[in-house]
């Protein structure tokens, strides 16, 4: 039996020296590759002796774990040492001052401006101001809104889920669960609204991976559908400060309202352009209807006499309609020309507080 030994001690020196991937990656093959020393000896034991062959078999079992646990450890030491060149190289001066000329020319966001006006409107009607976690846990977001559990809205090309394991948690997906955490207080009558981040997986010109919701909920004794469609009147003229605005409430489905309606208002369309409180064409705006009774149920409201209204609309959706924004998308590009020619001054800005 021939001794190894020389072999093996050869392959670990030049596995020391290699000072690049490739040459680590050429030693590799010219022992342990298809056409290999190490692996033609392998092949060859079944022509040893049975005492040879798990001697041989042993020794070259142990020099194959050294041998990669070496070449593992030399590879990093590679990968870091090239990290590191490279960051010296293309290291960035960030201590450049800033231009005086974008001090002067500050703008606040379409988002923030538009979220300032509704939160404006919707406290002078009555509405307490509410936050929620922007992080819910499964029955916040899904099972107290009477979201059943094979509802698709509950499958992850739709929801980020977290991995807890714990609980099951998601990024929320609306601001609703706000609704669920302030009727669990059971201070009535309730009036709120909670504006805030939400996510969901979708990306094109209409959606956005994170956007903003505002919800509106309203409960007493006394409470009605006429309630809801009078509150909504009055804040979209308001909102739109256009008294000749027409709203159609048009039947629709939401697992956490019965009955539900989407909302609409009269517009016309000239050269691409939407003018709203004119013509005879519907855009949706938002939905609403009469909290459902599984809502409250499961919210630990036990008063049969307890009826309310709730609503939702998208900040950026409203933004977009009013100011006449084409592309969601651009609320997020941090563009500085754009955010120029739609942004906002501080003098135009109502309610500062909003974040």
């Amino acid at each position: 039996m021939k001794n190894y030994d020389q072999l093996i001690d050869s392959a670990l020196v030049e596995l020391e020296s290699c000072e690049t991937l490739i040459s680590l990656e050429e030693l590799r093959l010219e022992y342990f590759g298809k056409n290999g020393e190490v692996t033609s000896i392998l092949k060859s034991l079944s022509k040893l002796s049975e005492k040879d062959k798990k001697e041989v078999g042993k020794k070259f079992n142990l020099f194959k774990q050294n041998f990669f646990k070496n070449l593992e450890k030399k590879k990093n030491i590679i990968e870091q040492s090239q990290i590191e060149e490279k960051l010296q190289k293309e290291k960035i001066d960030i201590s450049l001052p800033t231009r005086e000329e974008e001090k002067l020319n500050s703008k606040i966001h379409p988002i923030t401006h538009t979220a300032n006006e509704i939160i404006s409107i919707l406290g002078s009607m009555g509405l307490n101001y509410e936050e929620g976690p922007d992080v819910e846990n499964d029955f916040y977001n899904f099972t107290a809104l009477n979201i059943p559990e094979n509802h698709p809205a509950r499958e992850m090309h739709d929801t980020f889920y977290i991995e807890n394991n714990l609980e099951k948690l998601v990024l929320r997906t609306h601001t609703s669960p706000v609704q669920i955490r302030n009727l669990q207080k059971k201070k009535f009558p309730l009036r709120i609204f909670a504006p805030g981040r939400t996510y969901r997986c979708d990306s094109d010109i209409t959606h956005t991976p994170m956007f903003h919701q505002v919800e509106g909920l309203v409960v007493d004794h006394s409470v009605t559908f006429a309630n809801l469609k009078w509150f909504l009147e009055k804040f979209c003229k308001t909102f739109f400060d256009n008294e000749k605005l027409k709203l159609r409430f048009r039947p629709s489905y939401f697992p956490f309202t019965e009955p539900s309606a989407e909302v609409d208002v009269n517009c016309s369309i000239t050269s691409g352009k939407i003018i709203l409180g004119e013509g005879d064409k519907w855009m949706e705006i938002l939905g609403c209807g009469m909290v459902h009774p599984n809502v409250l149920k499961m919210s630990g409201v036990d008063d049969d006499q307890l009826k309310g209204f709730a609503f939702g609309m998208g900040i950026e959706r409203l933004s977009m309609l009013k100011y006449g924004m084409p592309d969601l998308r651009d609320f997020y590009d941090s563009n500085i020309n754009w955010l120029s020619h739609y942004g906002f001054s501080f003098l135009e800005t109502t309610d500062l507080s909003w974040r």
